[in-house]
Order: C-alpha cells, then sequence, then structure tokens
C-alpha cells in the first residue's frame, strides 16, 4: 500500500509538471502573438506622362497604404501578416492603371487594388532564415529579382524560400515560387513553377555572386526561361577617393514548344566618389539572338534600369545596349542624382540601330524618423524605331512611415 501511495504521488507530481509545462508553452506562445510590432507605410503621389502620341495626357493622384504586424518569436517561429490598398484621391484618375480603365490616355501602371501584401510564417534560428507564405524576395540589386517597390502595388511572391549563412561571408538562398503576385493588381498575377538560387561570397576585390534562376509558367505550356550568371561588386580606398566598380555576365535559354532561343547580359560600371560626390559610367547590354528574342529579366524591379521612363521594362527583340553616366550627392541634408543614357539595338538587322536618349533627375528627403518626400523627373527622346515615341515623366511625392 505505501508503495502504491508513493507511485501515485509521483504520477500527481508528473502531471502537475507537465501541465505547468504546457501552461508555460501556452503563455509563452500567447505573449508571442500579441507581443508583436504593428507598422505602417503611407505614400501619397502625384504622377504625371507626356508622350507625342495620340493618347492623353496621363495624370494621377494615389495614396498607397500598407499595415502589418509582425509577432514575436516562439521558440524560432515568428509570422508576419500585411494588408495593402492603392486609391486615387481627389478625383485626379485621369490614366490607363493597364487593368481596363483610361485606355485612351498614357499608362501609370497603379490599379487601385486592396490586397494582403505578405502573410508568412518565419523559422529563424543559427544562421538559418525560412519563409513559408506570401512575402517580398529582393535578390542583389533587384536586376533579376525584385519587389518593384517603386510602383504602388509592389511585387511579392508566393513562395518558400530559405537563406543560410554557414560561415561568415558566405550567404547561400533559394526560393521555390509557385504565384508572381505583379503590379497590377490580381487580375494579372502568374501561376508559376519558379527555382531560384543564389549564392554569395565576400572576397578582399568584393562580393562574389553566382545565380540560376529557372522560371517557368503554370500554364498548361512547354516553356522555360533559365538565366545562369556571376556578379562581382565592390570598392577600394585610394588616398581621399573611394573607386567603385561592378562587373556582371549571365546567359539565358528560352523555351517555348518548339521554338527556342539564346541571348546573353553583359554588364559592367565604374565609379568615384569623392568630397560626397559620386560619379558614375555604366554599360550594360541585354543580348539579342539574331533580332528575334531580346533577353528578358520579368522578375525585376525593372524601373531601376535602362532609364525612368520606362520604355525598356521590356527588352526589344532587337536587345537593348545602354550606355549611361550619373552623378549624384547629398545637398540640403537630402539626396540627389543625374544620370544620361544613350540606347542602342544590340543587333541592328532589322535597319534600328538608335534606340533613344534619357535624362533622369531626382531629389529625395527624409524629415526626421517618419516622413520622406522626393520630386523625379525622366525626359526620354526617341530614336529609331516608329513604335517608341518622346515621352516625359514627372513625380512627386510625400510618405509617412513606423
Amino acid at each position: 500500500m505505501k508503495h502504491t501511495k508513493v507511485t501515485l504521488l509521483a504520477a500527481a507530481i508528473a502531471g502537475a509538471a507537465a501541465v505547468s509545462t504546457t501552461q508555460v508553452q501556452a503563455d509563452e506562445f500567447i505573449e508571442a502573438l500579441t507581443g508583436g510590432e504593428a507598422y505602417g507605410d503611407f505614400r501619397l503621389r502625384y504622377e504625371t506622362v507626356d508622350q507625342d502620341n495620340t493618347l492623353k495626357d496621363g495624370k494621377a493622384l494615389t495614396l498607397r497604404s500598407r499595415l502589418g504586424y509582425k509577432t514575436g518569436d516562439y521558440y524560432g517561429f515568428s509570422g508576419l501578416l500585411e494588408f495593402e490598398d492603392s486609391r486615387s484621391i481627389a478625383g485626379i484618375d485621369d490614366y490607363n492603371d493597364t487593368v481596363g480603365n483610361g485606355a485612351d490616355y498614357s499608362v501609370i501602371a497603379d490599379p487601385e487594388v486592396t490586397e494582403v501584401d505578405q502573410a508568412f510564417i518565419q523559422y529563424k534560428m543559427e544562421g538559418l532564415t525560412a519563409k513559408l507564405g506570401r512575402q517580398v524576395i529582393a535578390y542583389d540589386n533587384q536586376r533579376f529579382v525584385g519587389h518593384v517597390g517603386w510602383r504602388q502595388d509592389r511585387q511579392t511572391f508566393n513562395a518558400f524560400s530559405a537563406d543560410y549563412m554557414p560561415v561568415e561571408g558566405l550567404s547561400l538562398k533559394y526560393a521555390y515560387i509557385n504565384k508572381r503576385n505583379r503590379i497590377f493588381a490580381e487580375e494579372k498575377d502568374l501561376r508559376s513553377k519558379d527555382h531560384l538560387l543564389n549564392a554569395s561570397y565576400v572576397t578582399p576585390l568584393g562580393k562574389l555572386t553566382g545565380y540560376a534562376y529557372l522560371l517557368e509558367l503554370d500554364d498548361d505550356t512547354e516553356n522555360g526561361l533559365d538565366t545562369y550568371g556571376m556578379r562581382l561588386s565592390g570598392s577600394a580606398d585610394v588616398s581621399d577617393l573611394k573607386l567603385l566598380y561592378t562587373g556582371e555576365f549571365a546567359t539565358q535559354e528560352y523555351e517555348l514548344g518548339s521554338d527556342k532561343y539564346d541571348a546573353n547580359f553583359y554588364f559592367v560600371e565604374g565609379g568615384v566618389a569623392i568630397f560626397g560626390i559620386t560619379t558614375k559610367v555604366g554599360y550594360e547590354v541585354l543580348g539579342s539572338d539574331d533580332g528575334n528574342y531580346g533577353f528578358s529579366t520579368p522578375l525585376a524591379t525593372a524601373h531601376k534600369f535602362n532609364g525612368w521612363a520606362d520604355q525598356f521594362l521590356g527588352t526589344p527583340e532587337e536587345g537593348l545596349k545602354d550606355l549611361y553616366a550619373s552623378v549624384g550627392g547629398k545637398l540640403f541634408g537630402g539626396k540627389w542624382s543625374v544620370t544620361y543614357h544613350d540606347f542602342s539595338a544590340d543587333d541592328d538587322s532589322s535597319g534600328i540601330e538608335d534606340l533613344g536618349k534619357e535624362i533622369d533627375l531626382v531629389y529625395s528627403k527624409k524629415f526626421g524618423k517618419h516622413y520622406n518626400a522626393g520630386v523625379k523627373y525622366a525626359t526620354y527622346t526617341a530614336g529609331d524605331d516608329t513604335e517608341m515615341v518622346d515621352t516625359d515623366k514627372f513625380w512627386l511625392w510625400v510618405g509617412l512611415s513606423f
């Protein structure tokens, strides 16, 4: 009997301990859910587009509102939920929003939309960060994979992604994407079977990156867009000068049914920074396959490259060469830059060689911890391609984030 009492007492103690442990874990889980952080980001922007064609000038005043909540950590797990809304303001909405409204106006790709921008579960521990769900994915300078954050409805992906840093200086990234949530509301989102691989290592000469982006649309067709490349970007201090340099090469194979194309990508940029002024000269080539296909970057933040007038968001079949020079610095607590582009065809067999020229200007400034504002202008002058027209674009914006 005495032995039975001891056994029962031990079982009761063990049960109480289990209940206590379960209660502690439950409390920790609730604390992780409720002890997170709310955040917001708002941008009010006025944009105009003036083109030398029959389209009416585009004008838009839009407000992008983004609200989110990130939970606390629970044994390495956390979650994030974020909503995004884009609205026309004050009736200033004379523009083609790309989803059926304003077809007789120039395009401003900011349709009205309310949607879940991000919603994912994250696991983070010992150099590994893994995410499952709708998320932002941006690699390197976003030339191949980015969020297109310049537009009001930014690009996100339904994906599994993993970033791993096994040792200092070495970064390994992988993502599988089954839906591309593009910048055109939900009407033009695309189902996909994309594999992204990106590995980088910090060397004495700079950051060396190798990548393979294997893209496929899930639309019941035989298709594939495979890109393999390498990139080196770094800097060196020489007396009062800072020398900047970047070089990159990629090769691409595109398959659509029985049609197959190949094209290459080249990029080189050099710069000098001194006394707060940075000057750069660069040359980028998105190659052509004999004038039938131009090197493609469908997941890129394309607005960052080849001119802010957005004349080359898609590479023309004759390919694109972009020779540019820029200068920028700080002024009155803000940042400014001026960039000049000279565009030409990679393959001029069609008789098209000069693809135009462009000048881009921008000034932006932060005010305190939460506010920002900016003004931006792009003017493009068309070349030989009769489908291209002179285009002027202007932006003025203010922002608030917390």
